[in-house]
């Protein structure tokens, strides 16, 4: 529960603070809002993910595993595209609170948001490894 809400709070002054400064998105609204949005971006990156590994799945599958060829170099070199996706989709639910004008603003604010979801995973994670090292399961 504290990683979820650290990861909503995270991504929520993103919304308010730090997006706005990339030149082509525009947020308005408070916080509840950007709380709302950076859930939203959330649910619509995991969807973005799976509808991508389900297609990568039958087309390997389809292929008898020659498309790994193909999809692993993609995968690696494409890593921005599911957050930038994703940060469009949200603009495209929300437009009275997120806009997005241009081709280079989401690559960056889904990179942006991306480099935040892992500051925020792997803060929770070194807090596990101290507690696991000071002996506390």
């Amino acid at each position: 529960m504290i990683k979820f809400l650290l990861k909503t709070v995270a991504g929520a002054l993103a919304f308010i603070y730090v997006l706005p400064l990339i030149p082509g998105i525009e947020f308005k609204g408070g916080f509840i809002d950007a709380a709302i949005l950076a859930i939203v971006f959330a649910c619509l990156l995991w969807v973005v993910e799976a509808a991508a590994m389900l297609l990568a799945t039958v087309w390997t599958v389809s292929t008898l595993g020659l498309a790994l060829l193909i999809l692993i170099p993609l995968w690696i070199i494409g890593f921005w595209v599911f957050p930038a996706l994703a940060l469009e989709l949200v603009a495209f639910v929300a437009p009275e609170h997120l806009s997005i004008h241009g081709f280079l603003p989401p690559i960056l604010g889904g990179l942006t948001m991306l480099v935040i979801s892992m500051l925020t995973g792997g803060l929770n994670a070194t807090a596990k490894c101290l507690e696991k090292a000071r002996g506390r399961d």
